[in-house]
C-alpha cells in the first residue's frame, strides 16, 4: 500500500501519526508543508474545510486528522495494536480526549509563553536565542498565531489554571492502564505527542514534571527542540498544582 504523509514539522498531532506509523513498522513518503500556504494545499487534497495537517493518502484515499489516520492505519496494519483488544474501547475515549480537550493546549499555552519570550522562538528551530531582528521576525509570526488560534491573555490563564486536572485525568489513564504500558496506544502517542510540547515551557515544569504525561511524553518522544525559559507567563496566572 502507498502511504503519503502530509505534515508542518512543528505540528504534534503530526509527531503522533509519525510515531504511530514507525510503530507499526510502515513505509511512507512525507511531503512537508509550508506554514500559511498548507492551507490551500490541505483542503485541495483532502477536501472542502480540511485545511489543518496531519493528512495521509492511503491507497488513493485521503484520510484526514490524527485520530482517523490512527484508525486507518490500525486497518492497513493491526499489528502491533494500537487499540489492544482489551482495552480498545477505552483506549479510545482517552484518545478523543487527547484529541478534543488537550490538544490545543500544545498550540495555545506554547504560543502563549512564547508572546512574553520571543527570542526563544529560535530554540525550536535549533539556532538559540534569537538576535534583534529575528526577534522582530518572531514577533510577527507569533502575533499571526494568535490571531490563527484564537489566543488571548484571558484564554490562556483559564487554560493554566484548568491543566492541573488533565494532569490528573492523564494519572487516571495510567493508572487503569489505558497509558504508560510496555507499547504504546493510541492514547499515549496522542497525549504524549501535546504533554510533549508543553514540556518545552518552563512555566510548565511545575505541572508535569514526574507525571505520567511527562513519562509517556519522553518515553515515545524523546527528542523535541525548543524552550520557553520559566517566567514568561506572568506570575499570577500559574498556580501550584
Amino acid at each position: 500500500m502507498k502511504l503519503t504523509f502530509h505534515k508542518l514539522p512543528p505540528s504534534h498531532p503530526c509527531m503522533t501519526v509519525e510515531a504511530a506509523l514507525h510503530h507499526k513498522g510502515l513505509e511512507f513518503e512525507t511531503v512537508t508543508l509550508q506554514p500559511g500556504a498548507h492551507n490551500a494545499e490541505m483542503e485541495k487534497i483532502y477536501g472542502e474545510g480540511k485545511t489543518t495537517v496531519p493528512g495521509l493518502v492511503a491507497d488513493g484515499e485521503p484520510v484526514h486528522g490524527s485520530v482517523a489516520i490512527l484508525a486507518k492505519l490500525e486497518e492497513i496494519a493491526p499489528d502491533p495494536p494500537l487499540y489492544p483488544d482489551a482495552i480498545a474501547a477505552k483506549v479510545s475515549e482517552a484518545e478523543a480526549w487527547g484529541d478534543r480537550e488537550l490538544q490545543d493546549l500544545g498550540r495555545r499555552l506554547t504560543f502563549g509563553a512564547l508572546h512574553f519570550r520571543p527570542e526563544s522562538f529560535g530554540s525550536f528551530g535549533g539556532v538559540g536565542e534569537l538576535d534583534p531582528p529575528g526577534t522582530d521576525f518572531a514577533m510577527k509570526y507569533i502575533r499571526q498565531s494568535w490571531r490563527y488560534h484564537g489566543i488571548t491573555a484571558e484564554r490562556l490563564a483559564d487554560d493554566l489554571r484548568g491543566l492541573p486536572e488533565k494532569v490528573e485525568r492523564i494519572e487516571a489513564f495510567a493508572a487503569d492502564g489505558i497509558v504508560a504500558g510496555e507499547a504504546p496506544t493510541a492514547a499515549d502517542l496522542q497525549i504524549g505527542a501535546t504533554i510533549r510540547v508543553l514540556l518545552t515551557v518552563g512555566d510548565l515544569d511545575a505541572y508535569l514534571i514526574g507525571t505520567a504525561g511527562e513519562s509517556i511524553a519522553r518515553r515515545w518522544f524523546p527528542d523535541y527542540p525548543g524552550r520557553v525559559p520559566t517566567g514568561a507567563y506572568p506570575a499570577s496566572w500559574t498556580v501550584s498544582p
